[in-house]
């Protein structure tokens, strides 16, 4: 689709660029923790400074208020990896407060000025992934496990509402557009115990396409130049220059004109998934729990 370029008024342009500016620099000096970044870019994000000046003053304030005001600091929050025993306890300090910011920018009206938002999602993503390429252009409503184990090439288009789960290892090319709804999973459960988790490193190649809601198994590869069909769920490996539909995803054609350098769709094409696991070691004297309470003993 051809697409044109859009300018703001010359006024907003530097409002944004003198924000986004601030942002990254305060994220990127020793001067203060993160934490205290977080909380002070969201008192003025939200419009609550007044409130907040006044309960630090010790005036009277509702206990409403008083949990509103609270929430800014990412350390007063919990999020789901939060509870993930095998994570990286020193990365996720920071990573979960840079991830507090994402998350509560994504509920703020600016949120849905595109032309601020992706600048400010780009400046936040090269904090927060492992790596994070140029012009992303990353749109409202995505998640993800931890954000430190994420890496994005160049020119890639993240859409409305995608979760990246990087529980394991996540690896995103070049040229990539990933629509809206798509799960790209890096960890798997064990069929009859579901606390037993497996990490993979999976990888999406460059100039791929996985298209509206579709899901990707934790280890699996999907090759260059490859298309995931809507709401297809790709178990395998998918070769390169395919183009996969279905539940569970297989190749019906070569993208036309690459016929000549892609696997052939009749042949058996070997997945190596097992190969991309990534093993790890749980602390000693875990306090650890089953939220689900089962019996897991099979009849027989």
């Amino acid at each position: 689709m051809t697409k044109r370029h859009v300018h703001l008024p010359a006024g907003a342009e530097a409002g944004i660029r003198a924000f986004i500016d601030e942002v990254d620099d305060r994220l990127s000096s020793d001067d203060e923790s993160t934490c205290e970044v977080v909380e002070d870019v969201l008192i003025d994000l939200y419009g609550d400074r007044e409130a907040y000046e006044r309960w630090q003053n010790g005036e009277d304030i509702s206990t409403a208020e008083r949990v509103r005001l609270q929430g800014y600091d990412p350390c007063n929050s919990s999020l789901e990896s939060e509870y993930y025993a095998e994570k990286d306890e020193e990365q996720f300090k920071r990573s979960k407060h840079l991830q507090w910011l994402w998350r509560q920018f994504d509920a703020t009206p600016m949120a849905d000025n595109i032309e601020f938002a992706l600048r400010f999602r780009q400046m936040l993503a090269n904090h927060l992934f492992e790596d994070a390429g140029d012009n992303l252009r990353i749109f409202k409503g995505v998640t993800m496990t931890y954000g430190h184990n994420i890496s994005v090439g160049d020119n890639t288009v993240i859409h409305d509402d995608v979760h990246l789960d990087d529980r394991g290892k996540l690896t995103i090319g070049k040229r990539c557009s990933i629509s809206d709804g798509v799960h790209v999973y890096s960890h798997d459960h064990d069929i009859n115990d579901q606390t037993a988790v497996e990490n993979f490193h999976t990888i999406v190649e460059d100039d791929v396409r996985l298209t509206f809601d579709a899901m990707v198994r934790a280890g699996v590869k999907v090759g260059e130049n490859s298309v995931v069909g809507a709401r297809s769920v790709v178990q395998h490996d998918v070769p390169a220059h395919h183009v996969v539909v279905g539940q569970p995803a297989k190749s019906v054609r070569v993208k036309p004109g690459w016929e000549s350098v892609a696997h052939p769709v009749d042949e058996k094409y070997e997945s190596h998934r097992d190969d991309r696991k990534i093993p790890y070691d749980l602390p000693e004297n875990l306090d650890v729990f089953d939220e689900f309470g089962r019996d897991r003993t099979p009849p027989n």
